[in-house]
Formats: C-alpha cells, structure tokens, sequence
C-alpha cells in the first residue's frame, strides 16, 4: 500500500494528469464497475485522471487489444497476422506487423481478469503499477528517481501498435520502468488521450520503494541548474577538489 509519504511526493510534483495506481486481479475487486460507454484500454488511464474515479475494467470493457496483453484473449488470428498494422499504414507488409506479435508482452493467460484503477493519490492497496504522464520538469524527476539508487540505464521499449502491451505488461514480466513519448502511438493518437511530447512512464510495484526512496533524498533541482550564489559557489568548490583528485594521479579533468 502507499504510503502517505509517497502520496505527498506524488503531490508535491504538481502534475498536470494525476498519477494512477493500477492493479490486476484474478478476483473482482470490491470497488465499482465501470460505467459508460466502451472505451479502448488505452483510454481507461486518461479516464481516471479525468474523472478522479476508482473502478475496475473487465474483458467486455476494453474495445481494443489491451484485453490480449493482460492474458484476457487469446491471440486473434486475424489481427495477429499482422493485417491490421499494414492496413493501417504502419508497416510495409503483414509480416512485419505480424514480428510484434511474436515479441509481444502478455501476462500470464486466464490469470488477469479485471483491472483496477484508482488517483494515485487515494489509493489503498499495493499497486502493481504506476503510471505518470508528464511534461517538463516532472518527466526529468521522475525519471532520476528511477536510477538514482540503482543506476539503471533508461530504456525505452515500444512499438508503433499496441504501445499498451510496453507500458502495462512489459514492466510487470521484466520488472524494468518504461517510458514512451505520446503522439508516436498509433491507439493513443488515434484517439487523441493526450497531446502530442508528453512522457508516459510506467513504474512496475519491485521499483516502487527504490523510486519513492530516492524522491524523498534526492535533490529535485540539481546543482548545477541552480542560479543562487551560494548553490554556484558550492559546485565551483566541488570542481575544485575533481582538480585536486586528478592531479594526484597525473591526470587532469576537462568538465566545466
């Protein structure tokens, strides 16, 4: 479960679209089905930030394929033969499309059978994700308390179709953050969620306490972006003493 410490970090960010908790589950929550028209899952993320609502989705709720990477369906043949993507435009020939769906994220089959959204913010249980949409600033916090413990490279992995299979499957199976730049999307940007240049990150539950960890230590604004005279004269120090460090070995440093 969150913490109210996390829930105030979360806060603290100042984000324009709320962070969302996400949680997958064999058996049917105890919060309210979802009600309205159907939507493509995709669209289930902005729903929440829009509405501030805490539902859960079943297989007759998602009008698109995010039903196939949560392990709902089984692969559609039609679709899996990579038709879809080259009627589409996105690829040059079903063949092409059709290597996504050999390489394609699922979650376990027959495992998952509702999902369960909810603000960030109010949440009470222990997500299995959290996703952020973010512009500047935030996207650069966010994503420096993704490796400023561990050190882990950022990666980001996608394709043009099916973008929900990266950022809701693939963190979970490989316990790795991902991220993704909307308006590449074709499912996001068909249905215009969001405006084009904002950062999709998705943080899997075995990065969660390092991620809200390291929000709490680590300096939101780096020294070297800082313009009062006392955060410049400590930095100078600090380059002073890289100086010090090289000449002992005989060597020299050329950052500035």
């Amino acid at each position: 479960m969150l913490r109210q410490k996390d829930k105030e970090l979360i806060g603290k960010l100042n984000l324009e679209y709320p962070a969302v908790a996400i949680k997958f589950r064999f058996e049917k929550p105890d919060v309210p089905h979802y009600e309205g028209p159907q939507l493509a899952f995709c669209q289930y993320l902005k729903y929440t930030q829009d509405t501030g609502k805490h539902f859960y989705i079943d297989v007759n709720d998602d009008a698109c394929y995010g039903k196939l990477v949560m392990g709902m369906i089984d692969m559609p043949p039609v679709t899996a033969s990579g038709q879809a993507g080259y009627d589409f435009g996105c690829y040059k020939a079903p063949i092409a499309n059709q290597q996504l769906y050999q390489k394609l994220p699922v979650l376990l089959p027959n495992t998952i059978h509702y999902v369960e959204y909810c603000p960030a913010v109010d949440c009470n249980f222990d997500p299995d994700l959290l996703l952020f949409v973010a512009a500047l600033p935030q996207a650069d916090i966010i994503m420096r308390a993704t490796s400023y413990i561990s050190g882990d490279l950022w990666e980001s992995k996608s394709s043009p179709v099916l973008s929900c299979g990266w950022m809701y499957a693939y963190p979970v199976i490989s316990g790795k953050v991902n991220h993704i730049t909307t308006g590449f999307y074709h499912g996001l940007k068909r249905r215009k969620a969001y405006p084009e240049g904002l950062r999709m990150i998705s943080i899997p539950f075995r990065k969660m306490p390092e991620f809200f960890q390291a929000l709490e230590e680590m300096d939101w604004t780096l020294i070297a972006f800082r313009e009062d005279a006392q955060s410049k004269a400590e930095l100078q120090a600090k380059m002073q003493h890289w100086q010090e460090m090289a000449a002992a070995t005989g060597s020299h440093v050329d950052l500035r």
